[in-house]
């Protein structure tokens, strides 16, 4: 049962070229996924709901999206939620949930 503790798995289009920073340490590549559910209302309109997950890959993963990664790709992606917090300009202390990649796969033609 660990290994479904804070795993998350989605399958979506990317939102935005990825952003890649080359440093030191290695490389990170940081991008928008979206991903969209159907359902019917109790009206019996379908309806189709968009959500939008912050992604984070770092190193060998980051070099494959800086490869063949780009805006509307559609990919898989497994990783686990991460948050982390920083003061904006205004001193207000603002937090961010991304999903950290720990396998990303190219899906689709192209």
């Amino acid at each position: 049962m660990n290994t479904m503790k804070n795993r998350v798995q989605l399958i979506g289009h990317v939102g935005n070229d990825p952003e890649v920073k080359t440093f030191e340490g290695g490389k990170v590549a940081n991008l928008t996924l979206a991903t969209n559910d159907n359902y019917t209302n109790k009206k019996g309109e379908k309806v189709e709901q968009t959500e939008w997950h912050r992604v984070v890959a770092w190193d060998s993963n980051a070099d494959i999206i800086e490869k063949f990664v780009t805006k509307g790709k559609e990919i898989a992606i497994e990783g686990k939620l991460s948050t982390r917090s920083y003061d904006d300009k205004e001193g207000n202390k603002r937090y961010i949930t991304e999903v950290v990649v720990s396998d990303v796969m190219v899906l689709g033609k192209n």
